[in-house]
């Protein structure tokens, strides 16, 4: 037994032989946020074989009360949250391989990486992305971790591919509103519930102990003192087109062109280019310090304007921050970069 999981191994459902699969496995978290920070280090603790973060976002100062691998050097230097997070996990083990990626989390994106994974954790902040990895969890048959979270409620399932309903199953559809941590705040023990059965969740898929899997649909308000569970078994769809006998996998589908969104709950609209463009900083640099003050690190470029920041990040996508109106911000995308 080494020193290091002594305490893990000693608890009989790991063991000797469970570290040993610990150590020989891949999770991918997607989002570095307050649940990927959380998931991420407990599992980098817990000694996982490969470790892949996805993330598209960068620190900045709000992120700190609930985000727990960032500092306040990262805000400031506006770090990508996937490459501090990286920085981070990397003093606190390495015999972890770490793979950072700073990206949009999208089908043509996380399809090969999915591949090779044993497990998803989700920790992002919107639906559009958790129904495409579901999607994805499902044509390749990997488990899948849900996990949601704002003001003092959480909310969290396991989706084990062809054997309990999926998140389609269960939605039915993409859910459109609701409050945000933009809109309503979060606090941080929310946050660290959610992660705690997330990560509990993955160690038994990881140590393959699928009798101990939790079969409900939890959700908590841990400020209001309130728990509830309940049964999924009966919402298992053979119609269902995620996960039932004719699957066909509708949220991979993906037309080729620019797409413009909205970040949830955040005056922030992004836009992404139809195929990856590599920006040559110094020259966009020079351009831009015409409209307002530029800073920059090696992996995005920032240009205050006036009213509204525009930030450029190495594979082309753009965030207009300041306005949530998406036909002024593709004539400002345009204006700028056209």
């Amino acid at each position: 037994m080494t020193e290091r999981y002594s305490r893990q191994q000693l608890f009989q459902p790991v063991g000797n032989k469970g570290q040993q699969q610990i150590r020989s496995k891949h999770v991918l978290v997607v989002g570095a946020g307050a649940l990927g920070s959380a998931s991420a280090e407990a599992l980098v603790r817990a000694g996982i074989g490969k470790l892949t973060l996805v993330d598209r976002d960068y620190v900045e100062w709000s992120n700190l009360q609930r985000q727990q691998l960032y500092t306040e050097q990262d805000a400031q230097n506006k770090l990508p949250k996937a490459v501090a997070a990286k920085n981070r996990l990397r003093q606190i083990n390495t015999e972890v391989k770490i793979e950072a990626l700073v990206m949009d989390a999208q089908p043509a994106n996380l399809e090969s990486i999915v591949q090779t994974a044993d497990v998803i954790i989700d920790a992002t902040d919107n639906f559009d992305i958790r129904f495409i990895l579901n999607d994805l969890s499902h044509k390749y048959e990997v488990p899948w971790i849900y996990g949601s979270c704002v003001g003092s409620y959480g909310a969290t399932y396991t989706v084990i591919p062809n054997v309990t309903p999926c998140l389609h199953c269960i939605l039915k559809k993409v859910p459109v509103g609701g409050a945000t941590c933009e809109t309503a705040g979060i606090i941080s023990p929310a946050v660290q519930i959610v992660a705690a059965y997330q990560i509990t969740e993955a160690l038994k898929i990881l140590v393959e102990d699928v009798e101990a899997l939790r079969h409900t649909f939890l959700t908590f308000d841990v400020w209001n003192n309130q728990h509830a569970e309940f049964k999924t078994g009966k919402m298992k769809s053979d119609k269902c087109s995620s996960c039932g006998s004719f699957q066909t996998y509708p949220y991979l589908a993906y037309e080729n062109q620019l797409k413009t969104e909205v970040l949830c709950g955040r005056e922030t609209v992004q836009i992404r280019p139809s195929q990856r463009h590599l920006y040559n900083f110094d020259e966009l640099e020079k351009r831009l310090k015409k409209q307002g003050k530029v800073d920059r690190n090696p992996y995005l470029l920032s240009c205050q304007l006036p009213e509204q920041r525009f930030v450029i990040f190495q594979d082309g996508r753009v965030f207009i921050h300041g306005t949530n109106d998406i036909q002024f911000a593709r004539s400002l995308y345009y204006r700028l970069l056209g």
